[in-house]
């Protein structure tokens, strides 16, 4: 028979890891790069953006359309990296454990 105590002290535990990850993760910043390091975005473990670096060189009135394409890319860039930061930190927070998108409800 399985020790429903013992699965639910288990599962808090690894709730609480998780949710130190998260903490963590909050604090840390990934940089997103495009037109080779011109113009980089720096988000925390959230994906909020707190930074942007825009290369002199790209500025130009007539093509507004190129720098806000190279915005999206060096955000999805950065945005990507913090995605991976997430997956492998919860990875090890669980003990490697695919929790499958899963969030406890406890």
């Amino acid at each position: 028979m399985l020790n429903i105590q013992g699965l639910m002290k288990q599962a808090q535990m690894m709730q609480k890891k998780m949710q130190e990850e998260q903490e963590k993760l909050a604090h840390q910043e990934v940089e997103g790069t495009a037109a080779n390091g011109m113009l980089t975005v720096m988000l925390n473990g959230k994906s909020e953006m707190k930074k942007i670096k825009i290369d002199k060189s790209l500025v130009s009135s007539d093509d507004v359309d190129m720098l806000e394409d190279l915005i999206l890319v060096a955000y999805n860039d950065a945005h990507n990296k913090v995605e991976k930061m997430t997956e492998e930190s919860m990875k090890a927070a669980t003990g490697g454990l695919n929790m499958g998108g899963l969030k406890l409800p406890f």
